[in-house]
């Protein structure tokens, strides 16, 4: 888990405004520009900039400014870190449930001797 830690606080702390939530949700479906992403947030372009900014910092988007328009795209390569950690944590509470079905069906088993 060492190996994430610094990665992944920098991916979660950006994921945890709902505005940033948003935009990764908005270009999973493709690309797409700063204006057009910003349209249906209820905030200011400077401010919508600065979550720009962070998700770009954090790695899970990049952007591309062509003339006056910036537009944005995941950076799936970056998901994949999540989804790393995210399927060794499965398998930690799997492996963890699995033990305790089995320690489960170990002491309740009916004995010969009932």
């Amino acid at each position: 888990m060492a190996k994430y830690a610094e990665s992944l606080d920098i991916v979660f702390a950006a994921l945890s405004d709902p505005s940033r939530r948003t935009v990764v949700q908005r270009l999973g479906a493709g690309p797409a520009s700063v204006g057009e992403l910003a349209r249906d947030l209820p905030i200011t372009l400077p401010s919508f900039m600065k979550h720009i900014r962070v998700l770009e910092d954090s790695g899970l988007i990049r952007t591309v400014k062509t003339g006056r328009v910036r537009r944005c795209e995941l950076d799936r390569e970056r998901f994949a870190l999540i989804d790393g950690w995210l399927a060794e944590q499965r398998r930690i509470w799997e492996d963890r449930t699995d033990r305790l079905e089995q320690f489960l069906l170990d002491t309740l088993e009916p004995t010969d001797e009932s």
